[in-house]
């Protein structure tokens, strides 16, 4: 069985997010989206609360599985006897950053591929951390997340919405 893994801190998950794990789905037979424990990232939803999320989002993906990881990413991938690691890219400041840590993991895994996706252009931009910023000055997210994120978004940031950024 080829598996797959798609890491991230998907804090929160955001319909980009989802356009990549509904890619990669189709190409494999079991994708495992495992989200990264990072102790010295702050992050505005908890472990629990992201996996949660993740698993309430992907429920109509039945070779989608949500997990977490802490540690090497190559240590987790041989570990769940992943072929590849999937990594999204939406611009080119992405791709630098990502083929650093690409070439590194197959220093590390030389066993384990990394493939990158290129985000859908309507997902070009999006970010967690551009939704936190426009929904904590009370912009809509309906747009860039799915209903059940953008409701324990505005929850957890106490924004009450409105009309775009």
């Amino acid at each position: 069985m080829k598996v797959a893994i798609y890491p991230g801190a998907f804090d929160p998950v955001t319909n980009g997010h989802l356009d990549v794990i509904e890619r990669s789905a189709r190409l494999f037979e079991r994708l495992i989206v495992a989200v990264a424990i990072n102790q010295e990232k702050t992050s505005l939803f908890s472990l629990d609360e992201r996996v949660e999320m993740l698993r309430e989002v992907t429920g109509q993906w039945p070779n989608v599985e949500i997990d977490s990881f802490e540690g090497l990413l190559t240590e987790y991938a041989r570990a769940k006897g992943a072929v590849a690691v999937i990594r999204g890219l939406r611009a080119i400041s992405d791709f630098e950053i990502e083929f650093q840590m690409a070439l590194m993991n197959r220093h590390l895994e030389p066993s384990v591929e990394t493939l990158f996706l290129m985000a859908s252009e309507q997902h070009s931009f999006l970010s967690s951390r551009i939704v936190k910023e426009v929904m904590s000055l009370g912009g809509d997210g309906s747009e860039f997340v799915p209903a059940v994120v953008e409701r324990r978004l505005r929850e957890k940031l106490g924004a009450g919405g409105g009309a775009g950024a």
